[in-house]
């Protein structure tokens, strides 16, 4: 039977793990038993993708980027190059924990985080939030927050299409409209 995904000849993909039509993986990845990957999916260079893990559709992963278990990506969430994720917020080597007191990681649908960020585990990161190169996230993210810095801090809003937004919450690129109830932003009249 002719699989419906590429896999590179140098990668491994263990028995027990679920990846979907469409889905490409390069060079010298490792796809672990029990772990879930979507359809139309793009895994660079040098991926790592722990049991337990679930990648939702069309996610794009860059380069030399672990997946530790716990970690969720849904639909259209971007990963840049060597960002990381933990999953113990207090590792130890003499004393592991296990698998059952990782913590979870949420990664809301269209968010995308930059090339060298850090993601602390147990957190959300919210809906088409971008999270800068180099940012280390300690906490949730709202939806469409740009975050950047060590720790990472909103610093403005953004537009599903990438674009800051302006103070009237409306974008200059694509004229999507937003409201903001709280710390959280909601688009409104959805194009």
């Amino acid at each position: 039977m002719q699989k419906e995904y590429y896999v590179h000849e140098s990668s491994y993909i263990d028995e027990g793990a679920i990846i979907g039509k469409g889905t490409k993986i390069w060079h010298f990845c490792h796809i672990m038993s029990g772990a879930i990957i979507g359809e139309n999916c793009n895994l660079g260079q040098n991926i790592n993708v722990a049991p337990n893990v679930v990648v939702g559709n069309s996610v794009k992963i860059q380069n030399n980027v672990s997946l530790y278990s716990g970690v969720v990506l849904k639909d259209y969430v971007f990963c840049g190059p060597s960002c990381v994720f933990t999953n113990d917020l207090t590792p130890r080597s003499k004393f592991p924990k296990g698998a059952n007191n990782y913590k979870k990681t949420l990664v809301n649908e269209g968010a995308s985080i930059g090339a060298n960020a850090t993601i602390v585990c147990g957190i959300n990161i919210g809906k088409w939030a971008l999270i800068g190169a180099g940012a280390v996230v300690t906490k949730d993210v709202p939806n469409y927050a740009l975050m950047v810095g060590v720790p990472a801090k909103k610093i403005a809003w953004v537009c599903k299409c990438g674009n800051i937004l302006d103070n009237i919450l409306v974008c200059s690129e694509c004229s999507r409209k937003y409201s903001q109830n709280n710390d959280n932003l909601e688009e409104i009249d959805a194009i």
